[in-house]
């Protein structure tokens, strides 16, 4: 492969099948994608991303230094003021390119996320599906951002109201979604006309360097989106908010963090959407379709091995419905088939990690010690790699901690109940609040519990809610602002207002 530089990346499809084949980079210099080039850290060094399924070093993958974000920072800062002054319809064809990339390379992209971060591989596909919209709808966006004009209401003047990009913007994405985190951030970013500074997890850097070849194939130009990946993140993303060129501040991942990061953003009053952690209620009312439940149910907690923030984390099921909807949903659990998720039939992939494994099953014991019952538990291979069966627990106790902790895996713990404002109490009961599921037949009723949920987004008769048209964050300690929909882009607009000397005729 021609060794990629500021005039050629390769095609995509030699990007993404050495990407996801060879243990060096395919990129010569490095992997840091800085000011439209490939480069290696400033200091040389380099850190191992893993297989989760094998437990294997993929390959070492450059570590950006404070030194290599303070020169993609430049970079983002000389490219800024000519893509605010790029006309809305040429950002829109760059994102609305970058679409029909992803969706053409699907089977490539797919297989590069089950590698780095070894989900199965429809999800994987699936991901894929789910980020590329976000450049399809956003494209649709970037031609739609408005402004006003009007008249004082007290005559004279009149005010003119616009919308401007907020500047340059740094992002830090999660592992469970590498492709869909990163572009939910990116291609409003760039619609609003705004360069961008990528940190992705050190666990699943690969994906996000193919999204910035794609895009740079797409013809964006250089120096609009860095992207660097490191095992240092303190470095990187410290030396980025102690810069005051940096107007605007996404972060997806824990609360802890997120906590952290807020006190940094404070010294500049960065502009910051924070998607933290979640806990979410799934709520089985007793006149529910059962079937619908088992299958929502499913859909909420077992999409990418649970390893997401919306992830169905607590079961409660009204006691006339308990046992049908625990035999349906323990049937459905043992048939999930675990393994590498490039493996036939595989629904279950590994964990991301030998410490996520220790967590998750630190629950399932607690939980069992203080009276919880194993009413399924599923096979995983006896190979290497990082797994956790699919587990359902019953008869969970109130102060069983895998209720008030975020699992973050295949486990699902039941607990019953009879009067709703009990129940109600008890789901709203922790500091999280970023999703809630509801199945019921009765669609008043059912968004009467919709609405005393405290959740930034509720699925009612539905397991699946994500999508790059709807507003999508949490309410307490769940984040801060929304990202996709309308409000997606907004969060990368600043408001001015012009008032226009304008005499009374």
């Amino acid at each position: 492969m021609q060794r990629p530089n500021t005039t050629h990346i390769g095609t995509t499809s030699e990007l993404t099948n050495d990407l996801t084949s060879i243990t060096k980079s395919p990129y010569g210099e490095g992997d840091l994608w800085i000011d439209g080039s490939w480069q290696a850290a400033s200091d040389g060094r380099t850190y191992p991303v893993y297989d989760p399924a094998t437990g294997q070093v993929v390959r070492e993958v450059s570590a950006a230094s404070a030194q290599d974000a303070a020169l993609a920072l430049d970079a983002a800062a000389r490219a800024a003021e000519e893509w605010r002054r790029t006309a809305p319809r040429r950002r829109s064809e760059v994102l609305a390119d970058t679409f029909r990339l992803m969706r053409e390379h699907t089977d490539d992209l797919a297989r590069l996320i089950t590698l780095e971060n070894g989900k199965a591989y429809r999800d994987a596909a699936a991901e894929v599906a789910y980020a590329a919209e976000f450049f399809r709808w956003f494209a649709e966006e970037a031609v739609r951002i408005d402004s006003s004009f009007g008249e004082a209401p007290g005559g004279g003047f009149r005010h003119v109201v616009l919308r401007q990009p907020v500047g340059v913007t740094a992002f830090v994405t999660p592992w469970n979604f590498p492709a869909a985190m990163a572009t939910r951030k990116i291609a409003p970013a760039l619609a609003a006309g705004c360069p961008v500074l990528l940190k992705p997890a050190p666990e699943t850097p690969l994906t996000a360097l193919a999204v910035a070849a794609l895009l740079a194939e797409a013809g964006l130009p250089a120096g609009l989106l860095n992207v660097l990946p490191t095992d240092r993140a303190p470095e990187t993303v410290s030396a980025w908010l102690a810069d005051e060129r940096v107007r605007k501040f996404s972060f997806t991942g824990s609360t802890a963090t997120g906590r952290a990061l807020l006190r940094q953003s404070a010294d500049h009053v960065v502009n910051v959407t924070m998607e933290l952690g979640g806990n979410a209620p799934f709520v089985v009312l007793a006149d529910a379709d059962v079937d619908a439940a088992v299958r929502g149910a499913m859909d909420a907690k077992m999409r990418g091995g649970g390893e997401v923030c919306i992830a169905a984390n607590r079961f409660y099921v009204h006691e006339d419905v308990a046992a049908e909807f625990t035999e349906g949903l323990c049937a459905a659990m043992l048939a999930v088939k675990a393994g590498p998720g490039l493996g036939e039939g595989v629904t279950l992939g590994p964990m991301i990690n030998p410490a996520a494994v220790e967590k998750i099953s630190g629950l399932v014991e607690d939980a069992v010690r203080r009276g919880a019952r194993v009413a399924a538990r599923g096979e995983v291979p006896e190979s290497a790699g990082w797994y956790h069966p699919a587990t359902v627990l019953t008869d969970v106790p109130a102060d069983a901690a895998i209720l008030h902790t975020e699992v973050f895996g295949p486990v699902a713990p039941i607990t019953t109940f009879s009067d709703e404002d009990a129940m109600i109490s008890a789901a709203n009961a922790t500091s999280y609040g970023l999703a809630s599921y509801v199945f019921t037949r009765d669609l008043a009723r059912g968004l009467r519990v919709a609405e005393r949920l405290e959740a930034g987004m509720v699925g009612l008769n539905r397991g699946l809610i994500s999508d790059p048209a709807a507003p999508f964050g949490g309410v307490k300690q769940s984040g801060l602002g929304r990202e996709g929909g309308r409000e997606g882009i907004e969060a990368f607009l600043e408001t001015k207002y012009v008032a226009l000397d304008w005499p009374t005729p």
